[in-house]
């Protein structure tokens, strides 16, 4: 994972590339760096570790002008976070500069061949073979275009590949294998990004490019050819329906809390969904003999709900299964459906799983945030959930919005099945409808609490996050957001875990947060109460986050959430956003970075 921009006009375009390349900051931001083709036929190339802003000051970048160039922003994976480890590389000669996101599989034979042959390395990546290939077929073909392709024929793995070269210093080449890249189209302005974010702010016309295609990019054309064949793709334009004012924070000190604050918005757009793509969906996972939810990370822990929700309305039991684990884990066939989410549409992982299925004949569909990305074109059908761009690294309106539509789907299913009337199907449905209203008042109403609790308790240094049945997988994803954007220990974990060794733990440096059902799940409720019951005894300290207006016995929380009653299918939703507040207002607390955590980033495109 890493951001990748490019633009070429006809007047300068290094402030394009700026603001190209701090839109795609979310996708890495460990170091970054520009190469523009100036008017001597010369490339400047600029670099440094740090975030975009710091960095552009720091090599005054926006002192160098030039009609073509490319820029790159890193997650680093081969190679520490050094200048000399910062793209874009250079050939021996100067007169290629690259940038690439990916990983480069062969690069070490590569690299003792190109030492081989004289070349010489500065840097401890992978990318930095891409440079001097170029270097080296052009000087036996004298022709940019053939020593690219030849490049890329010699590379294994997985790329997303950009470059200028002063040979043809009005065009950027570009090429893509398992990562993700599109073309901006506009009149006066060609753009290459790794998403769309690399020009919204530009231009709504994009051309996604696939596997084992390159691509020459000039101010007034464009051409997509096959690497394999070098005969021209015709490509569609893609219109893109974001707009860019709903990437910029309008307001919020940081995306990750103006994104929570969106979630309202984003239910009813979840809830919007074509109903015949999603009957589409409920067919497969009612007619296939068996069915499998694959995610990975915070989307393994949406299908580990879904895992829950299905069971439970449609009486159909659909495992999830973390897609770094589907391959070794999961058989199936013919009549299997894979079901995957990812928000970015372009996780690794997921992808891996997915084209394992595909090779094994079974029926895959996804549910995406990203129209055009790998996964919404790999699988036989697609939802595209609507939440809009998600900025933040740390994923919650992407997420909470799949976990609606997976719930909408569950209903349709546990209806077709007869496992629920027409009227329980109604007044679910109703009860999804009327969520946005309730998460209003929470953010309205009990921010100011959560604020004081996450403040109060800032320097807790561990934390237990413990649930029964569905609030489990709640658990898990709000323990992951307090370790992604506060850097503070959380465990995830179902209750009777308790009891088989984790009571071991409980003292005063380990903190509990329970999550407890509404008292009409009579069986749940009691359950989760009893484990509450046994940290106390050990004197432990137990934050609970319940549904009871009337409050509970001092003795039973050191510390109580008290949250409005809803009907139980969308009490999970409501423990969710909570934690999302209580991560973030943990962060903010421990002045941590809340939109760009040390070392993530958004779309882990890399194995």
């Amino acid at each position: 994972m890493c951001g990748i921009t490019g633009a070429v006009g006809l007047k300068d375009i290094s402030n394009q590339l700026f603001e190209g390349i701090r839109n795609l900051e979310y996708r890495g931001y460990d170091s970054c760096g520009v190469a523009l083709m100036n008017g001597k036929r010369a490339i400047v190339v600029k670099k440094n570790v740090g975030y975009v802003d710091d960095v552009y000051k720091k090599e005054n970048v926006l002192q160098h002008q030039g009609h073509t160039g490319i820029a790159h922003t890193r997650w680093a994976t081969h190679g520490q976070v050094t200048k000399n480890n910062t793209h874009p590389f250079s050939s021996c000669d100067k007169k290629f500069a690259v940038v690439h996101n990916g990983i480069i599989s062969n690069y070490q034979a590569l690299r003792k061949q190109l030492k081989a042959e004289g070349h010489k390395f500065i840097s401890d990546t992978d990318t930095e073979v891409v440079p001097h290939l170029l270097e080296k077929f052009y000087q036996e073909t004298g022709s940019v275009e053939a020593a690219f392709v030849n490049t890329l024929r010699q590379l294994e793995g997985s790329y997303a590949i950009a470059f200028i070269s002063i040979h043809q210093p009005d065009q950027i080449f570009c090429a893509r294998r398992e990562s993700p890249l599109l073309l901006g189209i506009d009149d006066e302005v060609k753009y290459v990004g790794s998403d769309f974010n690399a020009f919204i702010d530009h231009t709504k016309n994009a051309v996604i490019m696939d596997d084992d295609e390159y691509a020459i990019v000039s101010r007034d054309a464009y051409v997509v050819k096959s690497t394999v064949t070098q005969e021209v793709v015709a490509k569609p334009v893609t219109r893109i329906e974001w707009d860019s004012e709903t990437t910029r924070k309008g307001g919020y000190p940081h995306y990750m809390l103006k994104e929570i604050y969106e979630q309202p918005q984003t239910i009813n757009n979840a809830l919007d969904v074509d109903e015949k793509k999603m009957d589409e969906f409920v067919d497969l996972l009612d007619k296939k003999a068996t069915a499998q939810l694959v995610g990975v990370g915070t989307t393994f822990y949406v299908t580990m709900y879904a895992n829950y929700i299905f069971s439970q309305i449609s009486g159909k039991y659909i495992p999830a299964i973390s897609s770094d684990e589907f391959v070794s884990l999961s058989p199936v066939d013919g009549d299997s459906f894979v079901l995957a989410i990812s928000q970015s549409g372009e996780t690794y992982d997921t992808i891996s799983a997915l084209k394992h299925a595909k090779a094994q004949g079974a029926a895959t569909g996804a549910i995406v945030n990203v129209m055009g990305s790998t996964i919404s074109r790999l699988v036989d059908k697609t939802i595209l959930q609507g939440s809009g761009p998600e900025i933040c690294v740390i994923s919650t309106k992407a997420a909470l919005a799949q976990m609606v539509i997976l719930t909408h789907m569950a209903l349709k299913l546990g209806l077709r099945r007869k496992r629920i009337t027409q009227r329980q199907y109604k007044a679910s449905l109703k009860s999804l409808h009327d969520l946005p209203e309730v998460i209003n008042g929470i953010l309205n109403e009990r921010s100011g609490f959560i604020h004081r609790i996450a403040h109060q308790h800032r320097n807790v240094k561990n934390w237990l996050y413990l649930g029964r049945g569905i609030y489990y997988p709640i658990a898990l994803e709000s323990a992951l957001k307090m370790k992604e954007v506060a850097y503070v220990h959380a465990e995830g974990m179902p209750c009777g875990f308790l009891k088989h060794g984790t009571l071991a733990m409980i003292d005063d440096d380990v903190y509990s947060i329970v999550f407890i059902p509404p008292k009409s799940d009579k069986a749940m409720y009691q359950a989760t109460l009893a484990s509450v019951a046994e940290i106390r005894a050990r004197s432990g300290f137990v934050l609970g986050i319940h549904f009871d207006e009337r409050g509970k016995d001092k003795e039973l929380f050191s510390e109580e959430l008290i949250i409005p009653q809803v009907p139980d299918i969308v009490a999970p939703f409501i423990h969710l956003v909570i934690s999302q507040l209580l991560a973030y207002f943990t962060a903010t607390s421990l002045k941590r970075n809340v939109d760009k955590p040390r070392s993530l980033a958004k779309s882990v495109t890399v194995g």
